[in-house]
Formats: C-alpha cells, sequence, structure tokens
C-alpha cells in the first residue's frame, strides 16, 4: 500500500487540531492593548502549542518521503502519534484556563512525552520494516536530538513540580531545539537521487 492516504489523513488530522487550538483563544474584553495583554497567557500557549505541532507536521512528511509501502502496524503507529498530538488542543487550553497552575503544566509536559514516544514506535516501525541498513536508519544516524526530547520533557515534569514556569522554558526549549531545520532527510534523498536517463 502506498503512502499518500496515510499522508493525506495525517495532514488532515493535523490541520483540524490547529483549528481547535485556534478557536479555543478568547478575543479580547475590549479595543486596547490592554485588553489584548489579558489574552497573553492565551496567545503564547497557543503558539508554543502551534510550534510543536508544526514540527511534528514537518517531520513526519519528511519521514515518509523515505517510505515506500505502509504496513497495518504502520497504520496503526500513526494513528498513536495522531491519537497524542489530538490531545494537544486539550492540554493547552487547560494550561492557559488555569494560568499555568502546576497539575496542568505537568499534564502538558506529559502529553509533549507520550507524543514523543508514539513518534518514536512510528519511526522504529518504518525502521523495523525497512531493516537495519534501510533509508530511515541511514538518513536519521544516532539521532541524538530525537533520544534527547524525552529526558528533557521529563525535566520539564520535575522542573514544573517545583515551578509551573520551570517546566514552560524547557518544554520551550525542546520547541527551539527542534525549530532548527533538520536537513537529515533531505541530504539523504539528494545524496541518493536517481538521475533519469
Amino acid at each position: 500500500m502506498k503512502t499518500s492516504r496515510l499522508e493525506a489523513f495525517s495532514d488532515g488530522v493535523l490541520a483540524i487540531i490547529i483549528t481547535i487550538m485556534v478557536l479555543e483563544l478568547r478575543v479580547p474584553e475590549g479595543p486596547t492593548l490592554h485588553d489584548l495583554g489579558a489574552s497573553a497567557t492565551g496567545l503564547l500557549t497557543y503558539l508554543l502549542s502551534f510550534v510543536y505541532v508544526g514540527i511534528y507536521w514537518n517531520n513526519h512528511h519528511h519521514m515518509f518521503q523515505l517510505v515506500e509501502r505502509v504496513t497495518g502496524g504502520l497504520l496503526w503507529s500513526n494513528l498513536g502519534l495522531l491519537f497524542c498530538l489530538s490531545l494537544l488542543p486539550f492540554t493547552t487550553a487547560w494550561m492557559d484556563e488555569q494560568s499555568f497552575a502546576v497539575t496542568p503544566v505537568i499534564t502538558y509536559g506529559v502529553n509533549l512525552l507520550l507524543c514523543a514516544v508514539a513518534y518514536w514506535i512510528l519511526q522504529s516501525s518504518i525502521e523495523r520494516n525497512q531493516g537495519r541498513d534501510g533509508a530511515l536508519a541511514a538518513a536519521l544516524g544516532r539521532d541524538l536530538k530525537a533520544k534527547s526530547s524525552p529526558v528533557l520533557y521529563l525535566l520539564g515534569i520535575l522542573g514544573s513540580m517545583l515551578a509551573p514556569w520551570l517546566g514552560i522554558a524547557i518544554y520551550t526549549v525542546v520547541a527551539l531545539m527542534w525549530l532548527v531545520p533538520d536537513r537529515r532527510v533531505e541530504r539523504y534523498l539528494a545524496d541518493h537521487a536517481t538521475v533519469e536517463p
């Protein structure tokens, strides 16, 4: 089975997730910048979650450039990732509405950790289907960024127990770490491109 339906479905789900998050934003009560300031936490939580969804969409797109066929296990792994990502509007809204209280910030961190684990499971499913010398494993190499992210999420969760802003700061650092474009797959595709006669 080709990857086009899986990719189209995933793109649609991620677009809906972003739409739900933006609909959760509250419109300011009045026309002044002071009124807009009252919505600042909502805008900041939306921005952070939007960046995370964008990072997952970007990496998902790149990863599937190296996948030729879809298996049942791959479909379920992908659904697991989409499920974890679909919880982001809920955890984002709760964190905003509770003004960064400890439990919602911890829950947001757990949600981010679950997304990272689900992405790793999806990536591992692809690598298992392709074999040790497969395209994805060759392109990603040691993948230190992906291996360090869950550790940082755990630190963010623990940091949130001390001070919620510490957790938010760590979650933001991980987002910034992934915001830097990851060119490994693009380089692999360029290096292994076949020239048509």
